[in-house]
């Protein structure tokens, strides 16, 4: 009787003993992963650029606006207050969000809008993600000035895979457009013509020297001599790809998207609208003055910003300077393709044992989504089939340009409410032609708004290969955005994907991981993930041009089997879906009535 009784008791210490290691492994958990809160309030702002005064939508005042700092696996709860004067949501560009679509806001696809007078409070998630990414809004055109950085710093008791720099900056390059953005947009659409372009672009929210009535705000920054800084580059630009340089100083590429790449030295970055790069720099040049600066990358002559974007870097010290800082000469021309896609072939994954990629290799689904431009018709029963008379520009993603619910998706998806979109996007064009051939054929060009989906099972491995297209002299380079997921770039080249010798050139061994990614002009990319993060995610071309004309889709991720492998359940306070017109034609055409530059 004796013994038995021992052994209870040895028994319940044993469970006090394991019960106390769990407490404490959840508790050390708590403090590994940390939880922060933010508030971001929008409200309208008076400025003055280029001679002229405006008013332009910001967070907490601050333009760029404020950064999130975090370490990786914490997470982050942003109330967001709308004091403007129209709806907007708020994306967080990159991260994954695991499980939680609710959050990634992207309007009509996972939220409505946040309406003047109300708030909503987003839960950030972060997981796999080291490095920098950026937030910015995601309703019209809004994220021009709405926006800024977020920095991933290593968990804590860990560092950097390369030496720990003396310090750093973040530097957001963005493009600045005059008068009323957004209303001037939605007008433009509306009556047929041109979307704005850019009257210049910013350097952390300044033009610069280069630009009228500007030189005397130029963003400055001043560094030690021997001192090496991280430069946590956001490319927050609307509508273009951009090359950046500094004068005389070489840049250490570490980072793309947050995650590590193999460290390669260069004079110059090209960098695509929504892509983030950390980059390392050594102040080791004479005591002086020195220009950063930023200019457009074009694919054809073409309606451009001719003011680059500049900062300046002062160096610390006692020392004589009088002249004007020295420019980047080493900076691309504005139409250097070969100085784009080699900058671009050097992008590699680290893939080292801390820091490892895992390609899919077994493919389950596999997709052939051409990028191109199309024309709509107001009337679908009768079109005009002669391209470029009296019809509609669009942009398409196998030749179908995205019309937007009035209900956003993933509400329809999540509580099973018909008649807001079709599970129909198909894997590959309906009909197929020589994609990179200057085309107008009109039964090539004539093209349908649809919300039609492609639905995923969960644990999918994908690839999906993006072909260019020469369709209405539209030829271009195409950053395409996947939201909830990096994805590995396997391959890129140039002309039409052939499928029997291209995958021969894949890399599976250390290819590039990224959010955001350029299809080449007259060529193709090709891109690998596994579907395990269920829930409803946009892919779309991140030129606001394209997105706003139908460059866009969905993927709808199934749940696993598991509580652990489904969409967590959505907060109780979701912007409602009210009040929205049908917004299925829009303009396309320029004053004169003839086709747009993309």
């Amino acid at each position: 009787m004796e013994g038995k009784r021992f052994i209870n008791y040895q028994q319940i210490i044993i469970v006090l003993i394991l019960g106390s290691a769990f407490l404490l492994c959840q508790f050390l958990s708590i403090r590994a992963s940390s939880v922060h809160y933010y508030d971001f309030v929008l409200k309208e702002i008076n400025v003055t650029k280029l001679c002229a005064n405006q008013t332009i939508l910001t967070v907490n005042g601050l333009f760029p606006g404020p950064v999130i700092r975090v370490h990786k696996g914490d997470t982050v709860f942003v109330n967001v207050t709308n004091q403007g004067n129209y709806g907007v949501t708020i994306h967080w560009h990159g991260v994954k969000q695991p499980r939680n679509p609710w959050s990634d806001g992207p309007v009509f696809i996972t939220q409505c809008p946040i309406q003047p007078g109300s708030n909503f409070t987003y839960q950030v998630i972060f997981s796999e993600e080291e490095g920098t990414l950026w937030w910015h809004a995601h309703s019209d055109w809004t994220r021009s000035t709405v926006h800024g950085a977020i920095v991933i710093l290593p968990k804590e008791g860990t560092s950097f895979p390369f030496p720990e720099p003396d310090g750093e900056e973040v530097i957001v390059l963005g493009s600045w457009y005059t008068g009323d953005l957004n209303e001037e947009v939605n007008e433009d659409l509306e009556e047929g013509v041109d979307i704005p372009h850019s009257s210049g672009f910013l350097i952390n929210g300044e033009l610069g020297d280069f630009a009228n009535c500007s030189s005397e705000t130029t963003y400055r920054w001043s560094v030690d001599y021997g001192k090496t800084y991280l430069l946590r580059i956001v490319n927050a630009v609307s509508d273009d790809e951009i090359f950046f340089a500094i004068a005389e100083h070489n840049l250490t590429v570490v980072g793309l998207d947050a995650a590590y790449v193999k460290p390669f030295v260069t004079s110059y970055i090209m960098i695509s609208p929504g892509q983030t790069m950390d980059v390392l720099l050594t102040a080791d040049r004479p005591l002086g003055h020195y220009y950063m600066a930023s200019r457009e990358f074009l694919t054809e002559n073409a309606t451009q910003d001719h003011n680059n974007g500049s900062a300046i870097i002062e160096y610390t010290g006692d020392y004589n300077f009088s002249s004007f800082p020295i420019f980047p000469h080493q900076l691309p021309q504005v139409l250097d393709m070969k100085a784009a896609m080699r900058f671009t072939g050097f992008i590699r994954s680290l893939a080292n044992e801390d820091y490892p990629v895992d390609v899919p290799e077994n493919i389950t689904t596999r997709m052939f989504i051409t990028v191109s431009m199309g024309e709509l018709c107001e009337n679908r029963t009768n079109c005009n089939i002669t391209a470029g008379s009296d019809n509609i520009l669009g942009s398409t993603l196998n030749n179908i340009s995205w019309l937007n619910p009035t209900m956003d998706v993933l509400q329809a998806y999540y509580r099973n409410i018909s008649g807001y979109y079709t599970a129909d996007f198909p894997d590959r064009p309906l009909i197929m032609y020589n994609f990179t051939d200057d085309s107008d054929d009109p039964d090539l060009v004539i093209t349908a708004q649809g919300t039609r989906v492609k639905v995923l099972n969960y644990n999918e491995s994908v690839e999906i290969v993006f072909q260019g297209t020469g369709l209405l002299d539209g030829a271009g380079v195409h950053p395409m955005h996947m939201h909830g997921y990096s994805f590995y770039v396997i391959g890129m080249g140039q002309g039409n994907f052939d499928n029997e010798t291209d995958p021969l050139t894949f890399n599976l061994v250390d290819p590039p991981k990224a959010n955001t990614f350029i299809v080449p002009k007259y060529g193709w990319l090709a891109i690998r993930f596994v579907a395990n993060n269920p829930g409803v995610w946009f892919w779309h071309c991140h030129f606001d041009r394209h997105l706003s004309w139908g460059m866009d889709t969905v993927f709808i991720v199934k749940n696993g089997d598991t509580e652990e492998t489904s969409i967590l359940p959505p907060p109780s306070n979701m912007p409602i879906c009210t009040g929205y017109p049908d917004i299925s034609i829009k303009g396309r055409k320029n004053d004169d009535g003839d086709q747009i530059y993309l």
